[in-house]
């Protein structure tokens, strides 16, 4: 059974959120003062997450970042939200030792049927101001990836197509075929 949380308990800044550890065994994002409660990555998610992965490593790019699930990212002074997926470069993991906050430039949202498509739109707009610079939307239930690179365009992949992370990682490239195989 999962515990119910007095409403006075809840963090009312970021700060507070920022420090809160829930015990409740979900998940929480920050935005302006709403706190959006969530589950962690599902099977599904954590086979595409693997595939993504696989390649990665494959192609070295290991050597140029590491990708992170379910990061902290701190879009704005109001906003903390957490990608399934976040490319970090070595450089933005040195500025993190530091106790900087990275936006990351590449980020790869899941979509499960939970997700709304409002809220969907909201968060990729957030992150595009936020600075990411390439944004993946996966689509489990009909296997397709909406590559974006910035608001104004974006491909629809499925099938054969190939999803580039240029120009974050000009050389992470997979097949949607690929990504659900």
């Amino acid at each position: 059974m999962v515990a119910t949380k007095d409403i006075s308990t809840l963090p009312r800044t970021l700060e507070e959120f920022m420090a809160w550890e829930p015990e409740d065994g979900f998940k929480y994002e920050w935005n302006d003062g709403e706190i959006i409660k969530f589950i962690g990555m599902n099977k599904t998610q954590v086979f595409i997450y693997e595939a993504l992965n696989q390649r990665f490593i494959e192609k070295g790019l290991w050597k140029l970042g590491t990708f992170i699930s379910e990061y902290d990212v701190q879009l704005t002074g109001i906003q903390m939200r957490r990608p399934d997926i976040a490319f970090l470069s070595k450089e933005q993991i040195g500025l993190t030792k530091q106790g900087e906050d990275q936006i990351p430039e590449f980020v790869i949202e899941v979509i499960s049927g939970n997700d709304k498509a409002n809220k969907v739109e909201e968060k990729t707009v957030e992150y595009f101001k936020a600075g990411v610079k390439v944004l993946w939307l996966i689509y489990p239930d009909n296997k397709t990836v909406q590559v974006y690179t910035s608001l104004k365009h974006a491909q629809i992949c499925y099938d054969d197509d190939i999803c580039s992370a240029s120009p974050v990682l000009p050389d992470f490239e997979i097949s949607v075929n690929d990504i659900f195989a």
